[in-house]
C-alpha cells in the first residue's frame, strides 16, 4: 500500500490542474500556445489546452502534460471517437491517485491515535496488527490481510473500468458508481448542480493535499523507522534545560 501511495503521488501530480487563462501568449514548436501569468503561477505560464472546463483548474501545468495525447497512449480502453479527452483522462488519474493518497494518510495517522485491530493466534498472532510503522507492518500482518486489501482495490478498479467502457466520451471523471448521479446513493444525497460542483472542488483539493501530505509521511516513516504520531510529542516538548529558571535568568537570581 505504501508503494502504491508513493506512485500515486508521483503519477497524480502529473495530472494537470487546468484553468481559465488570461494574459499574453507564447507559441512553441509543438504549435501549442503558452499563456503567461496563470492563476496558479503568476510568474509562470501554462498551455492553452487548459481551457477551464474542469472543476478546480488553476492553471498549473508548467511542464505541459496536458499537451500530450495520454488518453490513447498504451491504453487498451481507448476507443477512437468515443473516449474521454486527454485532459479528462488526466483528471481521471488525478482523482484516482488522490483518493488512494487520502486513504494512505488516514492509514498513517489513525493507528497511532486510536489504536490498531486486535490480532489472534489463528491469523499471525495477537500482535500481528500492533506495528505502527506502515513499512514494518507489511512484514507483520498476515498475508490474508494483504490479499484482502488487494482484492478490495481490484474491485473498485474493476468498477471504474466498467464505467469507462460504458460511458465512453460521456465519462464522468472519477465515477465508480458510488455517490455519483445515477450511482449507488445510500445516504440519498441530492445536490443541485452548483452544490455538486462545489463538492467536486472540495474533493480535488483534498486529493492534491493528500498526495503532497502522504509523500511527506512516507519519507518521515522511512527515515525515522517509527510512526508519525509518536514523533509529535517530542517535537512540541521543551528540552529539559529550557524548563530551568537559570536558563532564562542570570545565575543567583
Amino acid at each position: 500500500m505504501m508503494k502504491i501511495a508513493a506512485l500515486s503521488l508521483l503519477a497524480g501530480s502529473a495530472a494537470a490542474f487546468a484553468p481559465a487563462q488570461t494574459g499574453s501568449k507564447v507559441a512553441t514548436a509543438l504549435n501549442v500556445e503558452f499563456l503567461e501569468g496563470t492563476k496558479a503561477l503568476p510568474f509562470g505560464s501554462s498551455p492553452d489546452t487548459l481551457d477551464g472546463s474542469l472543476v478546480g483548474d488553476v492553471g498549473f501545468d508548467p511542464i505541459g502534460f496536458s499537451t500530450t495525447p495520454f488518453a490513447q497512449f498504451n491504453n487498451p480502453l481507448y476507443v477512437e471517437g468515443n473516449f474521454m479527452s486527454d485532459l479528462e483522462w488526466l483528471r481521471e488519474a488525478e482523482l484516482t491517485h488522490g483518493r488512494i493518497a487520502q486513504l494512505a494518510v488516514v492509514g498513517f495517522i489513525w493507528p497511532g491515535l486510536f489504536g490498531t485491530f486486535p490480532g489472534s493466534d489463528e491469523f499471525g498472532g495477537v500482535d500481528a496488527y500492533s506495528e505502527l510503522n506502515p513499512f514494518k507492518a507489511l512484514t507483520t500482518v498476515p498475508e490474508s490481510a494483504i490479499y484482502q486489501i488487494v482484492a478490495g482495490m481490484a474491485w473498485f478498479e474493476y468498477q471504474r473500468v466498467i464505467r469507462i467502457r460504458e460511458q465512453g466520451a460521456n465519462r464522468v471523471s472519477g465515477d465508480i458508481g458510488i455517490g455519483y448521479p445515477g450511482g449507488w446513493n445510500p445516504l440519498n444525497i441530492n445536490y443541485t448542480a452548483e452544490e455538486y460542483a462545489d463538492k467536486q472542488l472540495q474533493e480535488i483539493k483534498h486529493c492534491r493535499l493528500a498526495m503532497i501530505g502522504v509523500f511527506g509521511l512516507i519519507c518521515q516513516a522511512a527515515n525515522s523507522g517509527t510512526d508519525v504520531i509518536s514523533q509529535l510529542a517530542p517535537a512540541f516538548a521543551a528540552p529539559e534545560y529550557a524548563a530551568k529558571a537559570g536558563y532564562f535568568l542570570p545565575q543567583g537570581i
